[in-house]
């Protein structure tokens, strides 16, 4: 269905707004580095000074240029915005949440996704406001997701991730010759920054991948479309937090990125990425038929749904008879106790097995993979996934079910 002219108005505000919070990372971000020295001045001069000796101050210091680095970097991602069909004039930058409805949790557990929860659901603030704090943690989350995705220090997360899945995916396959596999086509909702669905294209598949933010798909859009050159980028991820640092390095790590050519696939290879939401774009039948796909692969995304029957339904529909779905990741309902009055599903594990059993699924290779997400390696603290892994085939086609949607 195609979007009205409401619908178009609102995507140019909240483009704008992204665009606005990119533009304001070196401000905010050095506006709150300046807090540490600020602080450091209320302490008496004995205190100042202890501080002194341990070279707290140039720590500072090697902070702001840190963080001057990134801002470069971020100005370069948004510098032609025009390649996604929009004009952003100073004046569109309403300087509010990308969009009102936001989800409660993420699968990146930094420490600085709680400061944010308060801001979840408010008003927009008008057009001379800064970014809010939610705003400017999907900033610094999209950099520790570069680290993730498409540097020499992300590799382990890959491995413990996309590996799995991708040897899934040959495995299902293995009877299709290497030089067949461009026929078969192969979706990744969730895309993030696209390297999953990179991998798999590279190795020879027809791949698109999905993504809904807009923080997610200008970054990937330059890593994939204007960056030539492996590790021709350098960023501080690990700047915006001193918890759990267990020395300075920790926090002023260099990562550069990419750790590969993202143009280095192979000649003819079908590669693409489409923007927008999940249950818009496939669970519309005008826009995308049934049985379109041979395999779906969601990595950490089944529980940014907000009713999981659907998400079930719709991957379930636009499978192929024989097709097959592979996950992995945690249930993170990201809209649990949500503070926007959005609907939320959130079912155990079993019960999400035993959902696609019904659906029309067939679950094998069913085991638990112990991961991290965009973990800083070098911290006093990281998160552990006890990530659920299954292949799972459609066995039924959804005309016949009777639990598919009337």
């Amino acid at each position: 269905m195609a979007p009205n002219a409401e619908d178009m108005v609102e995507e140019q505000r909240v483009f704008a707004n992204v665009i606005g919070t990119f533009k304001s990372y070196a401000q905010y971000t050095l506006s709150s580095n300046n807090r540490r020295r600020k602080d450091v001045y209320t302490l008496p001069k004995a205190d100042q000074q202890l501080l002194d000796g341990l070279g707290y101050k140039q720590k500072l210091d090697a902070v702001d240029k840190a963080i001057l680095v990134n801002a470069d970097f971020l100005e370069e991602i948004v510098s032609d915005p025009k390649i996604f069909g929009h004009e952003i004039e100073e004046d569109d930058v309403e300087m509010g949440s990308e969009q009102l409805s936001q989800p409660t949790h993420s699968h990146d557990s930094g420490a600085s996704r709680v400061a944010s929860y308060s801001l979840l659901g408010g008003p927009v603030p008008d057009k001379k406001h800064r970014p809010t704090e939610f705003d400017m943690d999907k900033l610094r989350s999209t950099l520790k997701q570069l680290v993730r995705d498409w540097s020499e220090e992300g590799k382990a997360e890959r491995e413990a991730c996309y590996k799995p899945m991708k040897d899934a995916l040959v495995q299902h396959f293995s009877d299709v010759p290497l030089e067949a596999r461009r026929d078969l086509r192969v979706l990744v909702p969730g895309a993030g920054l696209g390297r999953l669905a990179y991998d798999v294209a590279k190795m020879g598949f027809a791949c698109q991948g999905n993504e809904f933010s807009h923080y997610m798909l200008l970054t990937s859009y330059f890593i994939l479309n204007k960056t030539t050159e492996i590790k021709k980028h350098t960023l501080y991820p690990y700047v915006h937090s001193f918890s759990n640092a267990p020395n300075k390095g920790s926090i002023l790590q260099a990562i550069s990125i990419p750790d590969v050519s993202p143009s280095d696939l192979p000649p003819g290879s079908d590669f693409s990425l489409v923007a927008g939401d999940f249950e818009e774009i496939f669970g519309d039948p005008e826009v995308t038929q049934t049985g379109e796909w041979d395999a779906v692969l969601t990595c950490f995304f089944i529980d940014t749904a907000k009713n999981i029957v659907n998400y079930l339904r719709i991957i379930h529909r636009i499978l192929a008879p024989g097709g097959v779905w592979i996950n992995l990741g945690p249930l993170l309902w990201h809209w649990e106790n949500n503070n926007s009055n959005d609907p939320s599903i959130e079912l155990d594990l079993e019960e999400v097995k035993a959902l696609a059993r019904t659906v029309g699924f067939e679950i094998s290779n069913e085991t638990t993979i112990p991961t991290t997400y965009t973990n800083n390696a070098k911290s006093m603290l990281g998160y552990v996934y006890n990530a659920s892994f299954w292949t799972a085939t459609k066995i039924q086609d959804p005309a016949s079910s009777k639990y598919s949607e009337a």
